[in-house]
């Protein structure tokens, strides 16, 4: 995505900060019609956008996540805090490495996982603003 696509996504549309309505017969132009459909991602990107979202879309792996939003984590502490077993979390962290969304190091036989960046970090804490509005 460039900078111009995504400052365009970051900006709030005017009429939404003033809560003024468009009219219901506005329609746009094809000149609009054709910069918007010009500025759609492929549809590989949007494929990888949804399956990313898709992998949000589970409650355990949402709890591992926000688990590990603080500090990193071994399987077994995972497994206690989420309250499933370690095979559970095994599978799920094999999920969220490869969407990366979490990394791993090793230390020894023990694996410690935390979040793979500061991304992740925001579109849980973004999630969680949006869903406690």
């Amino acid at each position: 995505m460039n900078k111009q696509t995504y400052e365009r996504m970051m900006t709030v549309p005017e009429n939404e900060k003033t809560g003024e309505k468009l009219p219901e017969t506005a329609q746009l132009g094809e000149a609009d019609i054709r910069r918007l459909q010009d500025d759609l991602p492929n549809d590989e990107v949007l494929y990888d956008l949804a399956e990313l979202f898709r992998v949000f879309g589970d409650s355990t792996r949402i709890k591992i996540l926000y688990a590990l939003f603080e500090s990193e984590l071994c399987v077994n502490d995972i497994a206690q805090v989420v309250g499933i077993s370690q095979s559970a979390v095994s599978h799920q962290l094999r999920v969220l490495k490869t969407s990366k969304l979490v990394k791993f190091r090793r230390e020894g036989k023990a694996m410690y996982y935390s979040l793979d960046d500061d991304h992740v970090r925001s579109m849980i804490a973004l999630g969680m603003e949006h869903t406690e509005e």
